[in-house]
């Protein structure tokens, strides 16, 4: 039986979250992301794709497959 392909989701940090609220810098630091313009990867879950909405002003994001 051929293995479902994990989806990932990269998620680069484009706009500085200076002037938003502790609660999206918060989602931005638990997303992994530290510096500007960093991208980290994570599998597409419920939980990430929530993370993402609140901050999505903030963040660019890529589908990949691996």
């Amino acid at each position: 039986m051929a293995k479902k392909k994990d989806k990932k989701l990269r998620v680069i940090w484009v706009k500085s979250s200076i002037g938003y609220s502790e609660r999206q810098k918060g989602t931005i630091r638990a997303l992994g992301l530290r510096r500007l313009g960093q991208s980290v990867e994570h599998k597409d879950t419920p939980v990430i794709r929530g993370m993402i909405n609140r901050v999505d002003h903030l963040v660019e994001v890529q589908e990949v497959e691996k």
